[in-house]
């Protein structure tokens, strides 16, 4: 899975974790430290696993649920047309 920010999307970091900012609808989605860090490996190239399994090192939560995590990012920054993800 290749993920990118959508045409039109900002990616700001914050003190709390970051904001999208959807140029097209003037609109902002703000994310936590987690969902950031999440979002900044899977742009980075990381697949949803491998983000999983780092962010599993530094959180006393299972790598499995990580994962289901990730997926469920994804798949919500996906419906709001914020990334686009290519197979």
């Amino acid at each position: 899975m290749k993920l990118s920010l959508a045409r039109d999307v900002t990616l700001t970091p914050v003190d709390s974790g970051a904001v999208l900012l959807d140029g097209r609808r003037g609109r902002y989605y703000q994310l936590n430290a987690s969902g950031s860090a999440i979002l900044h490996k899977l742009l980075d190239g990381d697949t949803p696993a491998a983000a999983a399994a780092s962010l599993s090192e530094s959180a006393p939560v299972s790598e499995e649920r990580v994962h289901q995590d990730v997926l469920a990012l994804v798949r919500a920054l996906s419906e709001a047309d914020l990334v686009e993800v290519a197979q």
